[in-house]
């Protein structure tokens, strides 16, 4: 094979993944100013900034389906033509039904994780997809362009405007990944749906992936869109001041993912993963700290953690799924980013019955903790075990 294809396909898909990732992000920034202007509670202005991410986690399940399927390029194509729709609309939004409705559309862009997953990992052999998916991963970086362009376009423009630029863009890379990407030459014939759903019934692992990546990309998600409003009512920050400290933390957890990717190709995902759940653990407690350094060691350490952890969680799926990835992708990353849904619903109703939001950065750590548990039972612990069981010899 032609080395360039995959790193064309890298590129390309990347490129996609980032873009799609910045117009999944495109509420967080400006939730502040929308729940002042339109005078909403602390339930619903969590509940929008949620929104997006509940349709992009439960619809990761078929869009990686039909990824495996139909092949990454026809779906990564259609997927960023459709999102352009959503992000348009919000612009023309008046009312928080509005704002609601199109969140929640525009949540579709963040099912582009799995299809992504699906159409990368078929270009490269298992030996080198952790690094792979860890740079393709590394398209996380669109939230932060997300959290500080929005800001900033919002101040020279408008918030109307920069949502339309969002939407622009989305449009025009829809085209160019259709004219540009292929797919990798397929190697088997795809599986009925059927097939792909038996799948996910039947193999235990595929779920405990999930709970890893629930921890690891749920923690990312929730935080990332959360962090912006968090800053400026504990600390009284800016929005764009806020915004550039929450891309920092986003820079600092993609900058790591491809890091997870490439260690996990060297001492193995379990072991990575170990590291990953026990620093993130003991770094989430900072949060519960209002001081600004503190809590900034805290958000940059829990990033860098849990980067690394998604990294990590990517060498296993492939590893132990090698003919269903897009499928097992979806079902993992719908956890993942049913772990950035729930968070930001929870915080508000944890701020409004004890007003503070401690309760939740420890929730996270105990999580955080018992993924460790759960990890080294079954992938390390477990693991040992099974190879010392002894083989039968003839006769016995």
């Amino acid at each position: 094979m032609d080395t360039r294809k995959p790193v064309t396909a890298l590129t390309l898909a990347t490129l996609a993944f980032a873009i799609a990732f910045a117009v999944w992000g495109i509420i967080a920034p400006m939730a502040k100013t929308f729940q002042t202007s339109l005078g909403l509670t602390e339930k619903q202005a969590w509940l929008l900034i949620a929104a997006p991410v509940l349709l992009g986690s439960i619809g990761r399940i078929p869009m990686g389906m039909l990824a495996d399927r139909y092949g990454g390029r026809i779906v990564f194509s259609a997927l960023l033509l459709f999102v352009a729709i959503p992000a348009f609309m919000l612009s023309r939004a008046h009312t928080y039904a509005e704002f609601l409705f199109w969140g929640l559309l525009l949540g579709f862009a963040g099912t582009s994780f799995s299809i992504g997953i699906a159409f990368t990992s078929r270009w490269f052999p298992p030996e080198k997809q952790g690094l792979a998916l860890g740079i393709y991963g590394a398209g996380n970086i669109g939230q932060s362009i997300a959290l500080f362009g929005v800001p900033v376009l919002a101040s020279a423009w408008g918030w109307q405007n920069a949502y339309r630029v969002f939407a622009l863009v989305a449009l025009v890379w829809g085209v160019v990944f259709l004219l540009l990407a292929r797919d990798a030459p397929a190697k088997t014939q795809p599986k009925s749906f059927g097939a792909m759903l038996k799948v996910l019934a039947t193999e235990p692992l595929s779920w405990l992936l999930s709970l890893f990546y629930f921890v690891t990309f749920g923690g990312f998600v929730a935080l990332s869109i959360g962090l912006p409003k968090l800053l400026q009512e504990i600390f009284h920050l800016t929005k764009e001041d806020a915004g550039l400290r929450v891309a920092g933390f986003v820079v600092v957890a993609t900058a790591m993912r491809p890091v997870g990717g490439w260690l996990s190709d060297r001492f193995g995902g379990a072991k990575v993963l170990m590291a990953v759940f026990a620093a993130a653990g003991v770094l989430a407690l900072g949060l519960t700290v209002e001081h600004i350094v503190p809590f900034t060691i805290g958000a940059l350490g829990v990033a860098a953690a849990i980067g690394t952890g998604n990294g990590a969680v990517f060498k296993l799926v492939p590893q132990y799924f090698p003919r269903d990835v897009g499928t097992v992708t979806g079902l993992v990353g719908a956890m993942g980013g049913l772990g950035g849904f729930f968070p930001p619903i929870v915080l508000g109703y944890i701020k409004t019955y004890t007003g503070v939001y401690d309760l939740g950065f420890v929730l996270l750590s105990a999580f955080c903790f018992a993924c460790l548990v759960l990890n080294y039972r079954v992938f390390l612990y477990g693991a040992r075990q099974a190879q010392r069981v002894p083989t039968a010899s003839p006769g016995t």
